[in-house]
């Protein structure tokens, strides 16, 4: 049995109910896109690789850079489903030569000037960061000995964001390149560590598009960092170093899963393992190994409540070279 609307009085009606149906279900395709784009990438720029809180925090405190007094590059590898991240660091402190305490002879002293480079790129199936950052600090001796200084950073960035749109929904790709700035304080010796930052200061630009207003994903945000390190068994370089960095935003709101992310690093020689609770609906270790010229490191997270292949897998993969001819520290081997 057939039924024809045709020339039916109720077929305008269910025609238009039909029409405001199909709207709304495209508004809501839409809302849901918007969102789910800022979700991803709204957080933090650069956001991921995860680890880079780890292995490279001048990142986002740009005052750490130069504190280890020596040239040294660290690249990290970030992959979580089909989001992907890249990161390369560089930083150094500037030396200079001096007499030394023979005629003929010469030293190394290091200058309170430190430089800091990162290039990073990162990729998900709405959008795409990228950006360049280039940093310069002051590093002033708070003791005699020259064993504890307070840093002072600046970081100026340029940073490319695209976000692919939505063929389907007539929804157009759109591109922005802009300025940013990073600025923080550092505190350091040989025990302990404490910094203030604040990262992408400027307010990104807005979009013009009267028709489909986009918002970029880049907010400000507010870092704290500190840690102590504890000699267990000094002969065997056995090493406690719990540490925690606090984040905000221009927002009041504050949890302590939200904002509150602690990290504990043990060191054993040149060997280091650890945990970082930056996502705490996940099991997060790391482990890395230092030889004298270079580190190699990796670090994972893994899904608490759904089973690992439900979920996609947190890898990030580490390298750094230490370029100097000497590398100075606190310690001997291994410092770095």
């Amino acid at each position: 049995m057939e039924v024809h609307f045709s020339g039916h009085p109720l077929l305008p009606k269910v025609l238009h109910f039909e029409s405001i149906m199909k709207g709304s279900i495209r508004l809501l395709i839409i809302l849901f896109t918007v969102l789910y784009a800022e979700s991803v990438t709204g957080q933090q720029v650069p956001f991921n690789p995860i680890s880079y809180r780890i292995f490279s925090p001048l990142v986002f405190n740009p005052a750490i850079a130069g504190s280890k007094d020596f040239f040294s590059t660290d690249f990290i590898a970030g992959f979580q489903g089909k989001v992907k991240s890249q990161l390369l660091s560089a930083n150094t402190r500037f030396s200079k030569k001096v007499p030394g305490y023979l005629m003929s002879s010469k030293s190394t002293e290091f200058m309170p000037l430190g430089a800091g480079l990162a290039i990073y790129n990162d990729m998900n199936e709405l959008t795409q960061t990228a950006g360049v950052s280039g940093i310069l600090s002051w590093h002033l001796p708070v003791d005699k000995r020259s064993l504890s200084f307070l840093s002072f950073g600046i970081a100026g960035k340029g940073i490319f964001h695209h976000y692919n749109g939505n063929t389907d929904l007539s929804i157009p790709q759109k591109e922005f390149i802009f300025p940013n700035i990073d600025a923080g304080a550092y505190f350091y010796s040989p025990s302990v560590y404490a910094g203030i930052s604040a990262t992408n200061i400027l307010s990104p630009p807005e979009d013009k598009d009267s028709v489909f207003t986009y918002r970029i994903p880049v907010n400000r945000q507010y870092n704290f960092l500190a840690g102590y390190k504890f000699v267990i068994i000094r002969y065997l370089n056995l090493v406690i170093e719990p540490s925690v960095i606090i984040v905000g935003t221009d927002s009041l709101t504050f949890s302590f899963q939200e904002n509150i992310q602690p990290m504990l690093k043990i060191y054993a020689g040149n060997f280091c393992a650890g945990s970082y609770f930056n996502d705490y609906n996940k099991i997060s270790f790391f482990f890395q190994y230092r030889y004298p010229r270079f580190y190699v490191a990796t670090f994972f997270a893994l899904p608490k409540e759904t089973a690992y292949f439900k979920q996609p897998l947190t890898v990030d993969v580490a390298f750094g070279i230490n370029f100097s001819k000497n590398g100075s520290g606190y310690t001997s081997a291994g410092h770095w």
